[in-house]
């Protein structure tokens, strides 16, 4: 019998020919889940330490890296052999972590800290810290490196630091209890999701000031995780306890739909050709496959205890 159920997990969990995959931070569980976008199914499961909860992808699309919230620490795990390769300390408490165009520095909200830490990856070397609003979460870098962007959520505002000195260029307030942030793909623009406000605020990136709002679920439901489209056309917003994705056309500034998925939603992550979203369900432990020519959840997919977020990786080339 105990031949039989080894056999069963290696069966589960070896390694799957290539293929596009998405990575899933399992809170509780202290991993990440590999969830095979042919499959639509976990092919993996990946140790990497406590509470794992933002990720992003290397430039080169070989290394993921997660914010290891109890562990003050960023794990850079291997595409291929989906493996820890090592662990950068990186401050108090880190929320999510984005990474520099060029691939030389790390960025990660220091939620308990009320900061930001930039580190040189080769050397491991803190670059700086630097003073953001209250409970950081939401961090991202503008796609020409030179800005990165962080939200408070408890003083409702978004800060933008220099990416290489650290100072501090500008703060933008935004709607009540800012969660995530992400750029368009022309860095024009930068876009914040507020919890509490139930809004989308739009911001001018490189005047760094307050564009637009759009009111997501009327108003009354929990804008979490941020997806843009390929084309910069449309924008996919997690509507955390609204079990939903609102669909926002950028140009209308307006939701054109919305997309029924699991319990609480939180991070999301779309595919490199926009066909498929898939969306970290926190409250029902499983993950949503969207189809978005649809609008349509097409799969639903368990993932383990608590998962927060969601990264697409595509098959890494040799």
């Amino acid at each position: 019998m105990r031949l039989f159920r080894a056999a069963v997990l290696l069966a589960v969990f070896a390694p799957a020919a290539r293929a596009d995959q998405v990575f899933v931070s399992d809170e509780r569980g202290d991993d990440l889940r590999v969830v095979s976008t042919e499959k639509d199914a976990v092919v993996a499961a990946i140790p990497v330490g406590k509470r794992p909860r933002g990720m992003c992808l290397g430039p080169d699309g070989k290394t993921v890296f997660v914010a290891l919230g109890d562990e003050d620490a960023v794990a850079l795990v291997d595409v291929a052999s989906r493996a820890v390769l090592r662990k950068i300390a990186v401050g108090r408490d880190p929320e999510q972590v984005a990474v520099s165009p060029d691939g030389k520095a790390i960025y990660v909200s220091n939620e308990a800290a009320s900061t930001a830490t930039a580190v040189e990856l080769g050397s491991g070397r803190k670059l700086f810290v630097a003073p953001v609003g209250t409970e950081p979460e939401g961090i991202a870098i503008s796609p020409d490196g030179a800005r990165v962007y962080v939200t408070g959520e408890s003083t409702d505002d978004v800060t933008v630091i220099d990416a290489r000195s650290g100072k501090v260029l500008g703060r933008v307030p935004v709607g009540a209890r800012p969660r995530w942030v992400a750029f368009s793909p022309d860095g024009q623009k930068a876009f914040v999701s507020s919890e509490v406000g139930g809004i989308l605020s739009i911001l001018d990136a490189r005047a760094i000031r307050l564009q637009a709002t759009v009111s997501i679920g009327h108003g009354q439901t929990k804008p979490n995780g941020i997806a843009v489209a390929p084309d910069g056309k449309r924008l996919y917003l997690a509507e955390g306890r609204g079990a939903s994705v609102s669909v926002v056309d950028l140009a209308a500034l307006s939701v054109v739909a919305r997309i029924a998925v699991g319990d609480r939603p939180w991070g999301v992550a779309l595919s490199p050709s926009g066909a498929r979203l898939y969306t970290a369900n926190g409250g029902s432990d499983d993950v949503s496959v969207v189809d978005t020519a649809t609008a349509k959840a097409i799969a639903r997919v368990p993932v383990g205890k608590k998962p927060y977020g969601a990264l697409y990786v595509p098959d890494p080339k040799p």
